[in-house]
């Protein structure tokens, strides 16, 4: 399933892609493709392919995503499209 997620928070885009970066060997199993994309300092587009939608909905539900999340205001639109 191909994914757009809007992402905004109030960290700088700089951190945010950080984040991404550090979590992204743990999504191997579920996600075949990722591009993460600028729109401006408090806001990215993510654009995914995603083979197990529960192993994703679980990954950005831990703990430590939620409290991430929580410290940097960050709040996600995601918007689901067929190729």
């Amino acid at each position: 399933m191909n994914l757009c997620i809007v992402s905004e928070y109030s960290c700088t885009f700089e951190d945010f892609k950080e984040m991404v970066d550090k979590t992204t060997g743990g999504t191997d199993a579920f996600l075949t493709e990722m591009e993460l994309i600028k729109v401006h300092d408090h806001k990215s587009v993510l654009l995914l392919h995603c083979t197990d939608m529960q192993a994703l909905i679980a990954f950005m539900s831990t703990p430590e995503m939620k409290q991430w999340d929580a410290a940097n205001n960050s709040s996600t639109s995601p918007i689901r499209w067929c190729k």
